[in-house]
């Protein structure tokens, strides 16, 4: 089953940058499907996989910080293609 997660991810400390950088780095590394844009970070793939590299580089991502937020959408289907035709 494919599927495409969108990620905002708010580290609530001052060096947040340093954060989030680190953690889009580690989901390009990861082999899946990630496009970012300046809002939120988008991962494809299938939902094992995808949620298996989540599921680490979340609770890593936790670790290295005080406090953080992420908001998570999960799509039942590869988005990766899709283009506005409008």
């Amino acid at each position: 089953m494919e599927i495409s997660v969108e990620l905002t991810f708010s580290p609530l400390q001052n060096d947040f940058e340093e954060h989030i950088i680190n953690f889009i780095k580690k989901l390009r590394a990861s082999g899946l499907t990630v496009l970012e844009n300046p809002l939120s970070t988008q991962v494809f793939g299938t939902y094992d996989e995808v949620m298996r590299v989540l599921n680490v580089e979340i609770k890593q991502a936790f670790e290295l910080m005080d406090k953080g937020l992420l908001y998570i959408k999960v799509v039942k289907s590869d988005r990766s293609e899709y283009e506005p035709h409008f």
